[in-house]
């Protein structure tokens, strides 16, 4: 059941990623808005929008490859890494925008989505 919340989040995920493309869509082409083409809040911004897509294909990729793998504790961890990576990535992304002295903040999601990868590759090399 909890490969489920993966699949769910995915398909959230990719409708962020449309909703956040339409919305910073409809001001990127004012020159300076959130400090120009080239500040460091407008990538900050743009790698949160990119991150709903990426993580959500991720979280998507997993709950496919789950559906031939037994359920097991591993299994259930990898799962809520990457639900964890997948939620605090575009969070951390907007607050590095803001307090760029917090990039120790990137720890979470990253850790969490290494993570539930090497138990996912684990539980595919039991094949």
């Amino acid at each position: 059941m909890e490969m489920k919340f993966n699949l769910l989040l995915a398909w959230l995920w990719i409708l962020l990623g449309f909703v956040t493309g339409m919305v910073l869509g409809m001001f990127f082409h004012g020159e300076n808005w959130l400090g120009g083409y080239n500040s460091f809040m407008r990538r900050m911004y743009r790698l949160g929008h990119i991150s709903f897509f990426g993580l959500g294909v991720v979280n998507l990729c997993f709950y496919l490859t789950m559906q031939s793998l037994p359920a097991n504790r591993s299994a259930g961890i990898a799962s809520w890494l990457f639900i964890v990576g997948a939620v605090t990535m575009p969070l951390s992304c907007v607050i590095m925008a803001h307090f760029p002295k917090a990039h120790a903040i990137f720890a979470v999601p990253v850790l969490s989505l290494v993570a539930g990868a090497v138990l996912t590759l684990l539980e595919v090399a039991k094949l």
